[in-house]
C-alpha cells in the first residue's frame, strides 16, 4: 500500500524499514526489481478514500501511528515500475463507488499500454464512511446497493474497452491516410439505473483489452460477484478450513455463472517470516511485534470491522463484554490461541499488529514451504497474497530464502514463461498461460467482445 502504515502499523520505526519513503519513485522501482527477480507474478496495491477514524471516534490515532494514513494514489507509480522490469504484473485498487467508468476506463486503458498488458484492476465499492462524506455523501451506500451498482459499472467498463473498438479499428494506413477506421469504432449508448455513457471509450484497444480483474469480498453480495466478474479473487480467514468454506461458495457460484470454477484463482493472504532457521525467523517476528504499534492494530480493527475498541476497559474481556461483532472475533481468536487467558482490546491488537488479521506463517524455507503447501492443499487455493511486516526486508527474505525453497520443489516458477515475439507476458497470461491475452470465452465479458473482422456484438 502507498502509506506507512499498512497491516504491521508502527513498523516504520524499523531501522530497515523504508515504508515512510513511499513518496520516492525509487522506492517502488527498487520493489518491483526485487519481485522481479523472484519472479513473482505480480505486486498488488492496495488502496483506502478516507480516514480510519472509527477509533476514539477521529482519525487522531490513525495519524500518531501512520495506520493507513497518509495514502498515496496506487495508480500514478505504475508507469514507472514498468520501465524497470518486463514481466511483473501491477495490481491496482479503484473504487467503482467514487469514480465514473468513463473516466477509469481510460485510465486503465492507459495504463495497459504503457505496460505492455501487465495490469491488474481489483474492484472495490469501498467500505469506509469518512470515504463517502467526502464524495458528497452522509454515509456509505447500502452494502447489496453498492454491488447492484458495481455491477453496472463494470458492464459500462465491459462496452467500452471490448465494444467499442473493434480490435482492429486501428489500421494506420498511410497510403490512404487512415489513422483508425470509423465504421469500426461505435458508440455504447449506455443507459441504465446508475450512469448514462454515450462513449465510445477515449483510448484504442489495449493489449489485454480489458485488465485482468481482482476481486475481494466473502459476503454472499462479494461472493456472487466475483464469480461473475472476477478472474483472481483475494481470501483471509485465520485457518484454511474457515477459508475452503469461501472457496466452495465461490467455485460453486462460478460454475452457476456458466464458468470453470478452477480459472478463477483463490490467492491467500498470509504474512511469511522467513530466516535461515527456525529460531532466526522467531527471533525476526519477536524484534517486529517489539516495534509494532498496538494502537494502530485497534486503528486498523475498526476501520475493518466498524468497532471501536477505544470503548473497552483494560481488563475487560472482549468475549463477555464486547458487541456480538467484537464477541466473535475475540472468541474465534481464544479458539485458536488458548493460552491467552483473557482477551482485552490490547490482546486482541497484539494479534493483529503484524500483518493484519490474515495468519502469519514464521519459520525456515522448508518449514515456510511446507506450511504454504497445507494451505494449498487444505483451502483449494492457487497462490498467495503476500503481506509484509517490514519493506523490502520481508520480500527481499521471501526472494532470497523462501523462493529457492519453492523452485526446488518445482512448485514456483524458474523462471517467467517466453512468448514467441520476445515481449514479457501479460497480467492475464501470468495466471492463465501464454497465450491467454485476452478474457476466457467462458467470462461473462466475452459477449462484449467486438473482436477483428466480425460484425458488432449487441449491447442490451
Amino acid at each position: 500500500m502507498s502509506t506507512a502504515g499498512h497491516q504491521s502499523p508502527g513498523l516504520w520505526k524499523h531501522p530497515d524499514d523504508k515504508s515512510a519513503n513511499y513518496h520516492d519513485i525509487e522506492y517502488w522501482t527498487n520493489l518491483s526489481k526485487i519481485l522481479e527477480r523472484g519472479k513473482f507474478n505480480g505486486v498488488f496495491i492496495a488502496d483506502t478514500l478516507g480516514a480510519y477514524d472509527i477509533y476514539g471516534g477521529n482519525a487522531d490515532a490513525a495519524a500518531r501511528t501512520g495506520a493507513q494514513w497518509g495514502v498515496d494514489d496506487p495508480m500514478l507509480v505504475i508507469s514507472a515500475c514498468a520501465a524497470v522490469t518486463k514481466n511483473l504484473a501491477f495490481g491496482i485498487t479503484h473504487s467503482v463507488t467514487y469514480d465514473a467508468p468513463y473516466a477509469l476506463a481510460r485510465r486503465f486503458s492507459t495504463l495497459d499500454h504503457l505496460t505492455k498488458g501487465r495490469v491488474a484492476f481489483n474492484l472495490v465499492t469501498s467500505y469506509l464512511d469518512s470515504a463517502a462524506r467526502n464524495f458528497g455523501l452522509d454515509g456509505q451506500i447500502e452494502h447489496n446497493e453498492r454491488y447492484v451498482r458495481a455491477h453496472e459499472y463494470i458492464e459500462v467498463l465491459y462496452k467500452l474497452w471490448g465494444s467499442s473498438w473493434r480490435e482492429d479499428a486501428v489500421v494506420l494506413d498511410k497510403e490512404r491516410d487512415v489513422y483508425a477506421e470509423p465504421d469500426r469504432i461505435r458508440k455504447i449508448h449506455h443507459e441504465g439505473k446508475y450512469f448514462r455513457v454515450e462513449g465510445p471509450s477515449l483510448v484504442e484497444p489495449s493489449p489485454q483489452g480489458t485488465p485482468l480483474l481482482y476481486q475481494a469480498g466473502s459476503s454472499a453480495s462479494g461472493i456472487e460477484f466475483g464469480a461473475r466478474h472476477a478472474e483472481a479473487v483475494f481470501m483471509s480467514g485465520p485457518s484454511a478450513q474457515k477459508i475452503r468454506i469461501q472457496v466452495d461458495a465461490l467455485r460453486n457460484a462460478a460454475e452457476k455463472e456458466g464458468r470453470d470454477p478452477q480459472s478463477i484463482k483463490v490467492l491467500i493472504k498470509l504474512l511469511v517470516i522467513v530466516a535461515p532457521t527456525d529460531e532466526e525467523a522467531q527471533a525476526k517476528e519477536k524484534e517486529y511485534a517489539a516495534l509494532a504499534s498496538r494502537e494502530g492494530a485497534k486503528v486498523l480493527f475498526g476501520g475493518w470491522i466498524g468497532q471501536d475498541l477505544a470503548k473497552y476497559g483494560p481488563d475487560e474481556d472482549l468475549r463477555e463484554v464486547g458487541t456480538p461483532p467484537v464477541q466473535g472475533i475475540a472468541r474465534g481468536y481464544a479458539a485458536l490461541f488458548p493460552e491467552v487467558e483473557k482477551w482485552t482490546a490490547d490482546a486482541l491488537a497484539d494479534k493483529i499488529k503484524l500483518g493484519g488479521m490474515g495468519p502469519r506463517v514464521v519459520g525456515s524455507p522448508s518449514t515456510v514451504a511446507d506450511e504454504l503447501q497445507k494451505w494449498i492443499d487444505e483451502a483449494d487455493g492457487d497462490g498467495f497474497n503476500l503481506c509484509y511486516a517490514i519493506t523490502p526486508g520481508t520480500f527481499e527474505d521471501i526472494v532470497d530464502y523462501l523462493v529457492p525453497e519453492l523452485q526446488r520443489r518445482g512448485v514456483h516458477w524458474t523462471d517467467y514463461p517466453t512468448r514467441d515475439d520476445g515481449k514479457g507476458i501479460t497480467a492475464r497470461e501470468g495466471i492463465h498461460g501464454v497465450g491467454q491475452v485476452k478474457l476466457r470465452d467462458d467470462h461473462y465479458a466475452s459477449r462484449f467482445r467486438w473482436k477483428a473482422g466480425e460484425e458488432a456484438p449487441k449491447l442490451n
